[in-house]
């Protein structure tokens, strides 16, 4: 509907409202200014996320992106001399970027539920709220501007475990996220090689890589840091969890 939409019924935000004259035969799409608004429920996710230290990332780099947009000013003085160094494909097939792209678009949305769904839990958990995940998904879908069918899917998935740690290991998501790799990392490569932002999927492919590492390797490195910098203490592999360690990194380092 909102691609297909000409530029027509549209009104001015006057009281009263006055209908204006669009341009014939464009796409209202189109004509709209590329300087998106941010002001609601997206900086709250976020805000919640980092308190509840859950791991919010497609939606936080949706929203970082909403911030690029309207510094439209900053982007305009930008573009010139930030040229890209791109890689375009010498040739494309049409029919198969299409599947390729609705395919990694929905396997960052089911990244994005997963991530949104675990903000929810922990902080049911946090403050002992026992909210039943399914029955989110069923009130949604009742009465809220999601309203997706996906949602079913999402309920289906809770009803059948209600302590189930994470969407993407659900049988019905996990076939269709590891299915749908493929499709999913060209298109990131290829958004990135021809210079387009495409910072959501980027998000929702390192989410999911990041959770099916067993061993993160990055993390061990980052743990190392916070302790040389600020004695933030590290646990070690060899001993069990909970147990933290503290190292003299140098001469100027205290025990």
């Amino acid at each position: 509907v909102i691609f297909a939409k000409k530029d027509e019924d549209v009104y001015t935000t006057d009281t009263p409202p006055k209908k204006i004259e669009g341009k014939a035969g464009a796409h209202l799409v189109d004509m709209i200014l590329d300087r998106t608004g941010n002001k609601g429920t997206g900086k709250m996710t976020i805000k919640e996320g980092a308190e509840r230290a859950t791991a919010v990332g497609t939606m936080a780099a949706a929203l970082d992106m909403r911030f690029v947009s309207f510094d439209k000013e900053s982007r305009t003085k930008l573009a010139d001399p930030l040229q890209p160094s791109v890689t375009k494909p010498a040739s494309v097939d049409k029919q198969q970027l299409i599947k390729d792209v609705e395919t990694a678009l929905y396997c960052s949305k089911i990244c994005s539920y997963a991530q949104g769904m675990n903000l929810i839990r922990q902080a049911s958990d946090d403050y002992n709220w026992g909210v039943n995940l399914g029955e989110c998904a069923r009130i949604w879908k009742g009465g809220c501007i999601i309203r997706a069918q996906f949602l079913d899917s999402i309920k289906k998935a809770y009803d059948l475990d209600a302590k189930l740690p994470n969407l993407l290991i659900d049988p019905e998501f996990r076939k269709e996220i590891v299915d749908g790799q493929p499709s999913w990392r060209r298109v990131v490569s290829m958004t990135a090689l021809a210079g387009l932002p495409t910072p959501a999927m980027f998000a929702s492919l390192a989410y999911f890589d990041s959770y099916r590492s067993a061993f993160m390797s990055t993390a061990s490195l980052v743990q190392a840091q916070r302790d040389f910098f600020g004695s933030h203490t590290f646990e070690r592999v060899d001993q069990e969890g909970g147990k933290m360690f503290h190292c003299k990194w140098t001469d100027a380092h205290a025990i």
